[in-house]
C-alpha cells in the first residue's frame, strides 16, 4: 500500500478541477478513501493508517495462528513457587534485610543448635488451635518456628517478617552485619538461659564460647598478670595481610607497654615497661572469624570498607595457635563464608555461601534465590568482581589448591572436624510434633493457595478460549468488500483493544471522530475502519456504544470547505503578485477602503495561517476565523498608546486600524487606501475582516479622549512644576534632615513613606506618562490600633529605610497638595538637668507597644524558623581573603535608567543609587501593608542626608567565587555541608565553617541553633583533600547521625 503522505494527496486531488459548489457524492467518498482497496494478509508489515479498508496488523495474527495459552491469563504458574526437591528454602529480603537472611541461613545450617532450639519449651505452640494462625511471642518461639518452615516447608522461599518485627528492626535501613551477629547472638543467649532444662541453658556458650586471657608481663620482675576472659568470635584485622594465618597471628603477638602506655607491676609497685599478648586456651565447637573490613575513618568521620583480598583454607589448624597445645592438631572445616557486595559501607548487598553438613555440598544463599555449587567445592564467582572500583583495581592473587581467596568476605564460619566424626547420626535433625503440625498446617494454606491460582489460570484460559472462537468468527466478517454493501465505522484502537485484550473490552466510542457537523470528520478516516454493516451490528450488540457512523455520515460541508481552503492555498501566490502590483497605484477618488499599514504587510502570512487552521479544523476548533473585526477586538483592549501596534501582536487582518470602541482609529498614519479592486481580493481571504471605506469617519469618542488627554497633560505638567519648585530640595535630595545629627533650627521633623516620595519624585520627571500622587498614605507606617510602628532607636537602626524626613516647612506644601491621612511628627524636647541638658525624642502619633514587641517577637522567631531561605557560601583562603576577584555583581535597574534617559536630571550629591530598584519599593510597599516589615541584613543607617547619606540598596551583593545555597532552619550543618561539597567539591571532613568569626562545628546542631539567618555569608575554608575515594562515596551515602541498633530488641528494648 502507498504510504500515508501519498494517501493524503489522492484523496484531494480532484479538488485542482471542482469548485466546492460543484462537489458530487464520488468526490466525498474518493475524500473519505472508501474506494481504496484493502490490503491482503502478509503484504503490509504493519496496519496502513491512511486506508480504512486495511484491516492487517490490527493484532488478528495473536488469534489466526496457533494459540498459547499463557496469553490468555497473567498469572504465573503457582508451581514456581513451589520448592525443588533436595533444596533448601529462601528467605523474603522485606527491603534492606539481606544481612539478617544471611545469618539466619548460617544459624539454620548449625545442626546442633537448630536441635537444641527444637528442644525449647513452647506451650503455646504445642496448645495451639490449628484453625487460626500461630503467632509466635519470644525470639526462641519465632526462631523455632522459622527454622521448622525452613527445614520442611513447601514453599520455595519463606517471610521473615515475623522475627525483623519482634527485634524491632528497620526494614528499610541497612545495618552493620557483624553487630547483629554479636547482639543476636548475646539476646538468645541470654533468652536460653532462662530455660528449664540444663542442657538448653549453657548451648550458645557450648556452641560458639572459647577461653583466653590477656597476660601481662612485667619487663623488670619478669611476673606474668592474666586476665581470663571469654569470646564468641575473633576480630581479625585485615589492613595489610594477605592471608588468613597472617590476620590471627597479629591477633596474638605481643604488644609493648611503655612511656606514657606503661604498666603498673603489683611486684615493683611501680609503673614498668611491659609486654602484653593473648593467649588462646580453648576453641568452641563453631569458630567465628570476623574479618574486619568495616572500619572506622578517623579523618572522615564515617566507617568505610577495606577492599583488601584475603587468602583462607578450606581446612584450618589452629593448633599451633592454642597455648600448650601447639603440638596437638585442632583442625577446622570451613563451613560458611558471607559476602558483602559492595564498596560502601553503608551500601551494598549481603549474600552467604553456606555448606550442607549431611551432603557437603555448597550453596549460594542469596535471599529467596539459593543456587547450588557444581560439584562439592566452594565457589565465590562473580561476587568478587562487584567491587572494582575506579582507584583501586587491583589483580585477584592467585590461590593454591584448598585456598580460596577473597576482597568481600567478612565473616569466615569453620567447623571442628572431630565434632563432625564423632557421630554420623548428629545430622539427622527431627522436627517437633507441635512444630511439625504448624508446618503442615502452613503448607496446606499453600497448596489451597496454589489450587485457588491454578484455577484461575484455568478461568482465564476459558474465557480466552471462548474469545479467541467469538474473534476468529467476527474477523472474516469485519471487510466491506463490495463498495456498494452498506458500511461503518468503528474506531482503529478499538479494534486493536478488542483484538489484545483477552478478558475486558470497552464500549465503541465514535464521539472523537465527529465534526462540528456531528459527521464523520474527513481528517479522522485515517484512525477508524470501515467494515461491514453486519460485523458492525454484531460488535455494537455486544459491547454497546456510539454514534454510529455509516454511509450517511459522510460530511459534504467540510468536504467543501477544504476543498474552497485547497484551491485559494494554491491561489494564493498568484493574488500576492496581483495585490502588491495594484497597491503601488494611488486609489481612485471616493472609491477606496482602509487597510492597516501592518496588516498590508503580512497578509499574505494571514491568510496562509487562517487557510492553514480551516483545512485543520476538528471539532474541539472554536469557529473563531481571521477577520472577525469588532467581535474580536472587543475582548482586547487597545489603548491609545497600542493603537496600529506591531506586526507580531497582530493576529487578526485589519484589526491594527480599530480603536478600542470598535470604530476606525485616528492614527492614519498607520493606515493607507487601497483600490476597490484590491479590497474585493482581499475579501476573499478574509470574509470578517473589518471593513472602512475612504469616507468613514475616525471613532468620536476617540477623537474627543485625544483632546481631554492633550488637556491632562498640560495640566499634570502645570502640577508638576509648580510642587517641583515648591519641593525642589526634596526632588533633588538636597539639605536633607537626619535623625543622627539633628538639625538645630527645629525641633520637629515630619515622617512620610519613602514609597510616596519616590512615586512623587516618578510623577516630576514623566509627568505626561505617570498618574499624579494625590495622597501621602502615612497609615502604611502605622499599626491597626493607629500607633506609630517604629522608635527613634530602631530608625537609627535600619527602620528608616522605610520612611522620609521633612521639613516643616516641606510638610506645609505636602499638607496643601495631598491628602493626609494622619500626620506623622517626630519632635526633640531638651531639659535642662544638674548635669547639663538632656535630649528626649518623642512619636505623634505614639508608640504602639503592644504591636511593636508583636513585630519583633514575629521577627525573631522568622530568624529561627525559616524555610527555603538563601545563604550565601563564601570559599575562603588562609589569608581571609576571597578566591578569585571580589568585584561585586551588580544589577541597575532598567526602570530608572529609562526615567534618567528619558527626562535627563543634573546628577547631585544624594542622589539615589540605580542600584535601588523599583520593585523592591513596591515589595516594601506590601510588607508595610500588611502590618510588618520586611527584615534587613544590612540596614542603612540614616533615612536620607547630605553628601554621605546617600541611601544603598538593602539586598546582598553576590561576588565572584560566592555560591547561593537554600537552605531551613531544622536542617542540621552536617546536611549543609553535603550541600557544600556538591557545590565546591570539598569533602565535609575538609570544610572549616563560620560566620562573623564564629566557628560552626556542631554537625549535629540545626542552623537556626546555630545563629544562621537567610541572608547569612558562611564563610568557608578548605582543608588539604584526601585522596580517598571510598570515604568520599560513604559521606555520599550518610546524610544523618548513624544509631545502629538503638531501640530495637537487639538492645533490650
Amino acid at each position: 500500500m502507498a504510504p500515508r503522505v501519498h494517501l493524503d494527496k489522492a484523496a484531494w486531488r480532484w479538488v485542482e478541477s471542482v469548485r466546492p459548489e460543484d462537489i458530487q457524492r464520488e468526490h466525498i467518498e474518493i475524500a473519505y478513501r472508501i474506494c481504496v482497496p484493502a490490503c491482503k494478509r502478509g503484504a503490509c508489515r504493519r496496519n496502513c493508517k491512511g486506508n480504512p479498508n486495511c484491516l492487517v496488523g490490527i493484532g488478528e495474527h495473536a488469534w489466526l495462528g496457533e494459540i498459547d495459552e499463557n496469553t490468555f491469563h497473567n498469572i504465573d504458574d503457582p508451581n514456581s513457587e513451589r520448592r525443588d526437591k533436595n533444596t533448601f528454602v529462601g528467605l523474603t529480603n522485606l527491603g534492606a534485610t539481606c544481612y539478617v537472611n544471611t545469618f539466619l541461613q548460617v544459624w539454620f545450617h548449625n545442626l546442633e543448635l537448630r536441635r537444641t532450639l527444637y528442644l525449647c519449651q513452647n506451650a503455646r505452640a504445642e496448645e495451639h488451635d490449628m484453625d487460626s494462625d500461630y503467632e509466635p511471642r519470644s525470639i526462641c518461639e519465632h526462631l523455632q518456628y522459622l527454622f521448622a518452615l525452613l527445614q520442611n516447608s513447601n514453599r520455595r522461599y519463606i517471610d521473615p517478617s515475623g522475627l525483623v518485627k519482634a527485634l524491632g528492626l528497620d526494614t528499610g535501613q541497612q545495618q552493620d552485619a557483624q553487630e547483629f551477629s554479636k547482639l543476636f547472638l548475646s539476646l538468645l543467649e541470654d533468652t536460653l538461659s532462662k530455660q528449664k532444662n540444663p542442657n538448653l541453658q549453657n548451648v550458645i556458650q557450648q556452641q560458639f564460647c572459647g577461653q583466653m586471657s590477656y597476660v601481662t608481663v612485667c619487663n623488670q620482675c619478669g611476673r606474668a598478670s592474666p586476665l581470663p576472659s571469654r569470646f564468641y568470635e575473633l576480630e581479625l584485622n585485615i589492613q595489610g595481610h594477605k592471608n588468613l594465618t597472617e590476620c590471627v597471628t597479629e591477633f596474638l603477638k605481643d604488644e609493648k607497654l611503655d612511656g606514657d602506655n606503661r604498666y603498673f607491676c603489683e611486684s615493683c609497685q611501680s609503673k614498668q615497661n611491659a609486654t602484653r599478648r593473648i593467649k588462646l586456651h580453648s576453641l568452641p565447637r563453631t569458630l567465628n572469624l570476623q574479618l574486619m573490613r568495616f572500619v572506622f575513618d578517623r579523618q572522615t568521620g564515617h566507617k568505610k570498607k577495606l577492599n583488601t583480598f584475603i587468602s583462607f583454607p578450606e581446612q584450618l589448624n589452629m593448633g599451633p595457635f592454642l597455648e600448650g597445645k601447639e603440638d596437638e592438631p585442632c583442625v577446622y572445616e570451613l563451613s560458611a563464608v558471607l559476602i558483602h557486595r559492595g564498596v560502601s559501607a553503608y551500601s551494598g548487598h549481603y549474600i552467604a555461601h553456606v555448606r550442607d553438613a549431611r551432603t557437603s555440598d555448597w550453596y549460594k544463599f542469596n535471599d529467596e534465590e539459593i543456587e547450588k555449587m557444581e560439584g562439592k567445592k566452594l565457589q565465590l564467582g562473580i561476587e568478587e568482581d562487584i567491587a572494582e572500583t575506579v582507584k583501586s583495581q587491583t589483580r585477584k592473587p592467585k590461590c593454591s589448591k584448598g585456598y580460596h581467596c577473597s576482597r568481600n568476605a567478612y565473616m569466615l564460619v569453620y567447623k571442628c572436624q572431630r565434632d563432625e566424626d564423632a557421630d554420623p547420626m548428629d545430622t539427622n535433625v527431627e522436627v517437633p510434633g507441635f512444630l511439625e503440625r504448624l508446618v503442615e498446617r502452613d503448607n496446606r494454606k499453600f497448596e489451597e493457595w496454589c489450587l485457588e491460582m491454578a484455577d484461575m489460570r484455568k478461568q482465564s484460559v476459558d474465557k480466552g478460549k471462548a474469545k479467541h472462537e467469538e474473534v476468529k468468527e467476527l474477523y472474516e466478517l469485519l471487510p466491506a468488500d463490495d463498495v456498494g454493501q452498506q458500511y461503518e465505522f468503528v474506531p482503529l484502537e478499538w479494534l486493536k483493544k478488542w483484538l489484545d485484550d483477552s478478558t475486558v473490552t470497552k464500549e465503541i466510542d465514535n464521539s472523537n471522530f465527529l465534526c462540528s457537523h456531528g459527521k464523520l470528520h474527513p481528517d479522522k478516516v485515517g484512525e477508524a475502519k470501515r467494515i461491514s454493516l453486519r460485523a458492525a451490528e454484531i460488535l455494537f450488540e455486544r459491547y454497546g456504544g456510539g454514534p454510529r457512523l455509516d454511509g450517511s455520515a459522510l460530511c459534504e460541508e467540510c468536504v467543501g470547505q477544504r476543498c474552497r481552503v485547497l484551491r485559494l492555498k494554491n491561489q494564493l501566490a498568484e493574488d500576492y503578485k496581483e495585490v502588491t502590483n495594484l497597491i503601488k497605484g494611488p486609489p481612485k477618488s471616493e472609491s477606496g477602503f482602509w487597510v492597516g499599514k501592518s496588516s498590508l504587510r503580512s497578509w499574505r502570512q494571514l491568510a496562509l495561517e487562517q487557510l492553514e487552521e480551516d483545512e485543520e479544523e476538528t471539532k474541539h476548533s472554536n469557529g473563531k476565523t481571521n477577520g472577525e473585526g469588532p467581535e474580536i477586538s472587543a475582548t482586547k483592549e487597545y489603548g491609545p498608546e497600542n493603537q496600529g501596534g506591531g506586526e507580531e501582536e497582530m493576529k487578526t487582518f485589519n484589526e491594527d486600524i480599530l480603536c478600542w470602541h470598535g470604530g476606525l482609529s485616528i492614527l492614519e498614519s498607520e493606515r493607507r487606501l487601497v483600490t476597490e479592486e484590491v479590497w474585493s481580493k482581499l475579501r476573499v481571504y478574509f470574509p470578517k475582516a473589518p471593513q472602512f471605506n475612504q469616507l468613514q469617519e475616525p471613532c468620536q469618542q476617540c477623537l474627543r479622549l485625544e483632546r481631554e488627554g492633550k488637556e491632562n497633560e498640560a495640566l499634570n505638567r502645570m502640577m508638576a512644576s509648580e510642587q517641583k519648585s515648591s519641593l525642589i530640595n526634596l526632588f533633588q535630595e538636597k539639605n536633607r534632615p537626619t535623625l543622627t545629627k539633628w538639625p538645630e533650627e527645629t525641633d520637629i521633623l515630619y515622617i512620610v513613606p519613602l514609597f510616596f516620595v519616590e512615586e512623587w519624585r516618578k510623577f516630576i520627571r514623566r509627568p505626561a506618562k505617570t498618574t499624579p500622587v494625590s495622597s501621602v498614605g502615612n497609615s502604611l507606617l502605622l499599626c491597626p490600633h493607629g500607633g506609630f510602628m517604629f522608635t527613634y532607636d530602631s530608625m537609627l537602626k535600619g527602620d528608616a529605610q522605610h520612611i522620609a524626613l521633612l521639613w516643616p516647612s516641606e510638610w506645609d506644601v505636602i499638607s496643601r497638595h495631598f491628602l493626609v491621612d494622619q500626620p506623622i511628627s517626630i519632635c526633640r524636647i531638651s531639659e535642662a538637668t544638674p548635669n547639663g541638658s538632656s535630649v528626649e525624642f518623642t512619636t505623634q502619633p505614639e508608640l504602639c507597644r503592644e504591636c511593636r514587641e508583636g513585630f519583633i517577637f514575629q521577627q525573631q522567631r522568622d530568624m529561627r524558623e525559616y524555610a527555603q531561605a538563601t545563604v550565601y557560601v563564601r570559599k575562603v583562603t588562609d589569608d581571609k581573603r576571597i578566591m578569585k576577584d571580589a568585584g561585586p555583581e551588580m544589577n541597575v535597574s532598567g526602570s530608572d535608567a529609562e526615567d534618567e534617559r528619558e527626562e535627563p536630571v543634573a546628577k547631585v550629591d544624594g542622589e539615589r543609587d540605580p542600584d535601588f530598584s523599583q520593585s523592591e519599593d513596591r515589595a516594601k510597599r506590601q510588607k508595610l501593608s500588611d502590618g510588618t516589615v520586611g527584615v534587613v541584613s544590612n540596614p542603612a543607617p540614616v533615612a536620607s542626608g547630605g553628601k554621605s547619606g546617600i541611601r544603598r540598596s538593602t539586598r546582598h551583593r553576590k561576588l565572584r567565587g560566592e555560591k547561593a545555597l537554600i537552605v531551613s532552619a531544622n536542617q542540621t550543618l552536617k546536611e549543609l555541608k553535603i550541600q557544600i561539597m556538591h557545590a565546591f567539591s570539598v569533602a565535609p571532613f575538609d570544610q572549616n565553617l563560620s560566620i562573623d568569626g564564629r566557628c560552626l562545628t556542631d554537625d549535629s546542631a540545626t542552623l537556626g541553633s546555630l545563629g544562621v539567618i537567610p541572608e547569612s555569608v558562611i564563610c568557608l575554608k578548605a582543608d588539604e583533600p584526601i585522596a580517598d575515594y571510598a570515604a568520599m562515596d560513604d559521606v555520599y551515602q550518610v546524610c544523618m547521625p548513624e544509631e545502629g541498633f538503638k531501640g530495637t530488641g537487639l538492645l533490650g528494648h
